[in-house]
């Protein structure tokens, strides 16, 4: 199992390369199960919160964002649609460490979104277009014949659905964690500012740093 090492005395200007090389540490380690689960939290305009785990499926360290994918007309998608400012969590318990993010999501590219979508499982491609997420469902038979009905319709070929995409998420906010001996973690925070450029993307100021009590 890979050891644990605290961030250094002096923190890294963009904690991007670092939560790069623990992402991608967790994906080689056995012990950690999932590593690309990550809980995302969204809110209604009034403020009701909600959490649910996705899967962090990119990340990508310049200009600095990670992306996941869902249905749009699920109910964080109707939430990111109505308030796009989100937080989320990575926990990798086998590591001790963690990652917290806060910041805004767009929507990924069309290609983005097909070029995941196609890489997906047959089943996983079909069940995109038979389950309306997030909807009430009088039976397990039902999403069973609304399988089975997609199945027939599409066969091996099965495009992605108009509801059916990536968003990418923005951190405004990341704060970097490491398990320490007898509760005396090691934690620090990096903020940076946006500015919103089109539909896609922002400019991202410079990172300012901070380490915490934990």
């Amino acid at each position: 199992m890979l050891r644990k090492a605290f961030l250094p005395s002096k923190l890294p200007a963009d904690p991007m390369p670092l939560f790069e090389e623990w992402f991608l540490q967790a994906r080689e380690q056995k012990a950690q199960p999932n590593p690309d689960s990550m809980v995302v939290a969204t809110s209604t305009p009034g403020g009701q919160p909600s959490a649910r785990v996705v899967l962090c499926k990119k990340l990508i360290k310049d200009p600095g964002y990670v992306v996941f994918f869902t249905n749009y007309r699920s109910r964080k998608g109707a939430e990111i649609s109505a308030n796009p400012r989100v937080a989320a969590v990575l926990h990798w318990d086998a590591l001790g460490r963690q990652v917290r993010l806060e910041g805004r999501l767009v929507l990924s590219p069309p290609d983005e979104s097909d070029e995941y979508f196609a890489s997906r499982a047959l089943d996983s491609r079909i069940g995109a277009w038979a389950s309306q997420q997030s909807q009430p469902l009088d039976s397990r038979a039902t999403l069973l014949k609304n399988v089975a009905r997609e199945a027939a319709r599409f066969g091996t070929h099965v495009p992605r659905p108009p509801h059916w995409g990536g968003y990418r998420l923005w951190p405004e906010v990341l704060e970097l964690w490491i398990e320490g001996p007898f509760r005396v973690h090691d934690r620090a925070r990096w903020t940076r500012a946006l500015e919103p450029v089109g539909a896609e993307g922002f400019n991202a100021g410079p990172w300012t740093a901070t380490r915490l009590y934990p």
